[in-house]
């Protein structure tokens, strides 16, 4: 082994402290017979790390029988502890949930479909113990349909150009936290999450880890089309003001070319040019565009007074059933 590999080994035997534990949390859907193999992989990447670690698995309204498959193994293991929900309250939330009710110095966040291993764990406590205070997982390749490459592929170039924050492209939440990072995001009471785009916002010291994504281990995602929209209007609307900036200009744009085409229409009747019988076609064309450039100007105002809706209430943004595993 050369100098240069030894200087980038880190003891984590030494990491045996309240104040450098480790906690995961794992929000759940539907994943009985996934998680078995994940809590596997988990504890045999941290057996060997030889850090002290606890595993927060939050159940998010399943309708198999993922919470029995877990209180088995919490049963078994004292590092996993279990968080259940009333209902289903997504993803976001689930991992809200997570993070409100962890003890760890470090703190990852990762999904239960076991697309993003747990081996690359190590790299990002090893880029944590360098003095990063976030280390989020960036995609160099996805294992995934075509449909979904290429929404991402468009999703994440539009948010980033949207965006009134430098958000990272192809970087989800799968990620590494410094304690005091999740204490502000904590604090943060919206309800519309955006975790990433809230990761990012806080700042601190911030770096990536290139990875390949895998394929979910079994069964189909839980994330239908209409979530994936959903939860791509949180992500835009939630951070940029763009979209008000820009049908605003539109708006502007608009009345210039017809104040323009009205002083000439005025400017042809003085000199008698207006033609008898106007077509008609051209008329119905403005109308309908008219129409639908104010249709999608008030859709895009309703996203964000839904979204101010939504504050004002103050409902919580969970609610949990029960706890397992927790002192």
């Amino acid at each position: 082994m050369t100098t240069e590999e030894t200087d980038h080994r880190y003891d984590f035997a030494s990491c045996q402290t309240k104040e450098t534990m480790v906690s995961i949390v794992i929000p759940i859907y539907n994943s009985s017979e996934i998680f078995p193999e994940l809590f596997k992989r988990l504890t045999y990447t941290f057996s060997s790390l030889k850090i002290k670690y606890e595993i927060i698995a939050v159940v998010d309204g399943c309708s198999d029988d993922s919470t029995s498959v877990i209180e088995k193994y919490c049963r078994q293991d004292s590092r996993l502890k279990l968080i259940e929900f009333s209902r289903n309250f997504g993803h976001q939330a689930a991992i809200t949930a997570g993070l409100e009710n962890i003890c760890g110095e470090m703190i990852i966040i990762m999904d239960d479909d076991l697309e993003d291993p747990p081996e690359i764990l190590p790299k990002f406590i090893e880029k944590s113990q360098e003095g990063y205070d976030v280390v989020y997982g960036i995609r160099k390749k996805r294992k995934a349909s075509l449909f979904r490459r290429v929404y991402y592929h468009i999703f994440y170039r539009l948010l980033h150009k949207l965006s009134d924050v430098d958000m990272p492209s192809d970087s989800g939440d799968f990620c590494l936290m410094r304690r005091q990072v999740v204490n502000e995001l904590n604090s943060m009471p919206e309800t519309n999450r955006y975790l990433r785009g809230m990761r990012r916002w806080v700042g601190f010291s911030q770096t990536g880890v290139e990875y390949e994504r895998g394929t979910r281990f079994k069964g189909k995602s839980g994330y239908s089309l209409t979530k994936y929209i959903k939860f791509a209007f949180n992500a835009i609307f939630s951070f940029s003001y763009k979209p008000l900036h820009y049908v605003t200009a539109f708006g502007f744009l608009m009345s210039s070319i017809s104040f323009l085409l009205g002083v000439r229409l005025i400017i042809l009747k003085i000199l008698n040019k207006v033609p008898d019988v106007p077509g008609w076609v051209s008329l119905m064309v403005a109308v309908l565009f008219i129409g639908g450039v104010q249709l999608i100007s008030i859709g895009i105002l309703g996203q964000y007074l839904a979204r101010i809706f939504d504050e004002v209430k103050q409902r919580p943004k969970y609610i949990i059933k029960r706890k397992t595993g927790f002192n």
